[in-house]
């Protein structure tokens, strides 16, 4: 489904028309919480789901952690969830190696938590001769890891990432994230990523899979005009843009990536 230019605006009435809707996929960082603090409403507005039978997931490109750790976040925060709610970059990528480089070995920049779900996924690693270099939100990045990554790549390993963000919500404003890297890895050895995480419309497919759903009738919720809201775009679904994260209204006109609806957070939508 694609969307209506007419809505294109900031609207003061809540979406209430859920005729058509599918699913809500809901991105995390920026959207419902930021940090360790949860956007005011945002709890509500997923019982809001719950309560007219709607399918959802949450979907995040942060691949510094694994699914548990969203998992506990959002009960921790009053979110009434189950692990199967969430869909990160990492599990995306996790089956685009499966099925693209299977058998192949593969060098990790990660946390210790997405090198192990990776491993137990089956995916094989290996350091000195690995096929692929993999990078994800590595918030553990040392000059060495770095140095090892560039030498592989020069010797003709291939690249992939977990995502394209260039920064990282928290509570007390955004850390750097994994797109500033991917740059210079791509100028300093000459080789192209393969980006996984949003705006790929994989996580769109992988979504509507998980809920059971058709993937034309769902809507994306995220704070990001270039991963949420170009997915959505790309997929030819429609979105809803909060603006309690990283993009502003004044940034659409410059973005070529238009949302259906602005709101000003999530507790607007279905209220």
């Amino acid at each position: 489904m694609g969307t209506d230019p007419k809505r294109n605006v900031k609207e003061d009435a809540p979406l209430t028309d859920v005729n058509g809707i599918s699913g809500f996929m809901i991105d995390m960082d920026g959207t419902v919480y930021k940090g360790d603090d949860v956007i005011p409403g945002a709890p509500e507005f997923v019982e809001r789901l719950m309560s007219r039978k709607i399918p959802f997931v949450f979907l995040t490109n942060n691949s510094s952690s694994d699914r548990r750790h969203y998992y506990d976040k959002l009960k921790k925060m009053g979110f009434s969830v189950s692990i199967e709610n969430i869909l990160t970059s990492t599990t995306a990528t996790i089956q685009y190696l499966k099925k693209y480089h299977d058998g192949k070995k593969v060098y990790p920049l990660g946390t210790e938590k997405f090198t192990e779900e990776i491993k137990d996924a089956g995916i094989r690693m290996s350091k000195d001769d690995a096929d692929i270099v993999l990078l994800a939100f590595d918030t553990s990045i040392t000059y060495e890891k770095i140095n090892h990554a560039y030498r592989l790549l020069k010797k003709g390993a291939e690249f992939v990432a977990t995502h394209p963000d260039d920064l990282c919500p928290t509570e007390n404003g955004y850390d750097v994230d994994i797109g500033p890297f991917i740059r210079f890895f791509e100028s300093m050895t000459g080789t192209k990523a393969t980006v996984i995480g949003k705006p790929n419309v994989l996580m769109v497919r992988m979504a509507a899979e998980r809920m059971n759903v058709p993937a034309e009738g769902m809507v994306m919720v995220g704070d990001r005009l270039y991963t949420d809201i170009k997915m959505a775009s790309d997929a030819g679904i429609r979105s809803i843009m909060v603006l309690t994260g990283e993009a502003k209204e004044t940034d659409i006109k410059d973005s070529g990536v238009r949302p259906t609806l602005i709101v000003s957070s999530v507790n607007d939508i279905l209220k």
